[in-house]
This record gives C-alpha cells, structure tokens and sequence, in this order.
C-alpha cells in the first residue's frame, strides 16, 4: 500500500469534535467525496486512517497530519479540494503528499497558549510562571491507563525543551513553548494545571490551546 498524507487544520466549533468523531468524519468525508481509500483485509474491512499525535479535545491546531492509502477518485492535486467540499465547517485540508517520516520522528510540538484573568494579573503571573519553569525538577501526578493504580508520576521541566516567548499585557498571558511530543510527551493542559496547583491565586479562568507545529529531531517542519 502506498501510503498518503493530508495537512489539515482544526478551528472553531470544530474544537469540540473528540478524536474519534474526527477519525469517523473524515472517514465518511472520503466516502462523500467519492475518494476511494485503502481498507484492511479480513471479515470485517474498516478504512485505514491514522493521526500520529491525536489533538486534544478544545484545542485547535494549524498542523494536524492525517495518514491513509489514496486508490482512487482523486489525485494528490485534486484532493484537498475536493475532501474539503464534504468537510464540515472549521476543518480544512491544505495539502496532501505521498509517504513522509514514520510517526517516531514526529519529536516536539510547538503550542501557543493564552490565559485569561479576571483582573490584571498578567504580569505577576508570567513572573510566576518564569519562576516554574525554570527549576530543575517539578514531578506532577498525571492519569494513566498503564499504572496498575491509574495514576503515574512525571517530572514536567525535562519535557519542555523550551520556551519561545511569554508575553503579559493586563489580563491576558500569552506563551509559546516548545514542549516534547511522546515518549513521554506533555500534554499543554498539565503544565498550565501544574502552574493553577503552585500558584491558586493566579490562576485564570480562561485558557486556550494552539497547536502551531509539529518538528523532527532536527526542529523541522515534521511531515
């Protein structure tokens, strides 16, 4: 099977689509497009579609890598287009490729994050903020299926490799960071839980997630 790749983004209301729901609507977007895919084999054959690092729900993302087997009913050229006339509203297919780098090399994730607050705490948040990431060690307590007890401990600082920018104005926080995609990966929601658990006081009610990029090893463009 030679396998294929689409770029895709995911904005707007369809922030509140769950990864499953994302995997069944674009799988159905294919059949309405008449876009014929790869299936398995065997007694019961399902379209073969995979995402290597699945978004969260709530977050939105310009970067997002979707990969099947094209058969036919498009071509390479035609299929953004065509897939995106039976999308619905807030995912939008930019390009689609043929083979790229296997999903190990997918290494860093490069997110944007805002946080609102009630009142002007920005500054002394971001100062705050600063403060937690740049210790040695800071071990959270996360969920985990693989923990006999559900729960696994993980030291968030090794898995930020760095960040980018942090820009506080008034109520609003802004942060770009560049953060570790897997084995093991952080997840942006635990570092913003860690920082609401050190700091109660400055915590805000709003916060929204950007997924920017995805990079290799090298810090490239990962496709």
């Amino acid at each position: 099977m030679a396998k294929h790749r689409i770029l895709f983004s995911k904005d707007g209301t369809a922030r509140f689509i769950s990864h499953l729901d994302l995997m069944r609507t674009i799988q159905r977007a294919f059949l309405r497009a008449g876009i014929s895919i790869w299936h398995t084999e065997g007694f019961h054959p399902h379209p073969y579609t995979a995402i290597p690092l699945p978004l969260p729900l709530f977050f939105s993302s310009e970067c997002e890598i979707l990969e099947f087997g094209l058969e036919g009913g498009a071509t390479m050229e035609t299929l953004p287009d065509a897939l995106n006339a039976a999308l619905p509203d807030g995912i939008r297919v930019h390009t689609c490729y043929e083979d790229g780098l296997a999903f190990r090399h997918l290494t860093f994730v490069r997110y944007q994050i805002s946080m609102e607050f009630e009142e002007p705490l920005a500054q002394a948040a971001g100062k705050a903020l600063s403060e937690l990431l740049s210790r040695e060690s800071h071990v959270i307590t996360k969920r985990s299926k693989k923990a006999k007890s559900g729960q696994t401990e993980l030291d968030i600082i090794p898995q930020i490799h760095c960040v980018e920018s942090l820009v506080a104005q008034d109520d609003r926080l802004e942060l770009q960071v560049l953060l570790r995609a897997q084995n093991p990966g952080l997840n942006p929601e635990l570092l913003v839980n860690a920082f609401r658990a050190e700091y109660p006081d400055l915590s805000s009610f709003f916060t929204r997630y950007h997924r920017s990029a995805i990079l290799d090893e090298s810090l490239q463009p990962y496709r």
